[in-house]
């Protein structure tokens, strides 16, 4: 990847609708090498995926919570049946294996406490494996980038 390939994705990060010909300018190319560099880096895998970000207000999801998830057991099988499990639900916008006190991160969206309290209850604790939930509710959204920043 050089550095045209970085402002390229600079450029589709900012705006994933920016069309070719506004990319190309940005990039310096024309618009040919240009739309066959972005092919080529999805085709690598460095673009994964083009998402629109909702305002969670709007939509209802106004409540953002993060759980953090102890597992009884450290098997293979009961960690895979978790990421199984958990990558079924639709309340839970992101799921991180970690180190340290806890071993999952989940970080969910719900437009209510009593729309969490389902979650926990009916979704979450019937999970099997997990040994203790912890719950972190955000009180203000401080940042939240969605940008790399490419050296």
């Amino acid at each position: 990847m050089d550095a045209i390939d970085k402002r390229i994705l600079m450029v589709l990060q900012e705006d994933a609708k920016a069309n070719i010909k506004m990319i190309a300018e940005k990039s310096g190319l024309s618009v040919s090498p240009t739309f066959a560099r972005i092919k080529k880096l999805e085709q690598l895998g460095y673009i994964k995926k083009y998402v629109a970000l909702l305002d969670e207000v709007k939509i209802g999801k106004s409540i953002q919570v993060f759980c953090q998830v102890t597992l009884s057991i450290h098997s293979k099988e009961v960690i895979d049946n978790f990421k199984k499990q958990i990558a079924k639900l639709h309340d839970v916008m992101g799921c991180y294996h970690v180190s340290g006190n806890y071993d999952f991160l989940l970080k969910i969206a719900v437009k209510d406490m009593n729309e969490y309290q389902q979650f926990a209850v009916e979704k979450l604790s019937v999970i099997e494996g997990i040994s203790n939930v912890q719950s972190t509710f955000v009180l203000e959204e401080i940042k939240n980038e969605v940008v790399h920043k490419l050296q």
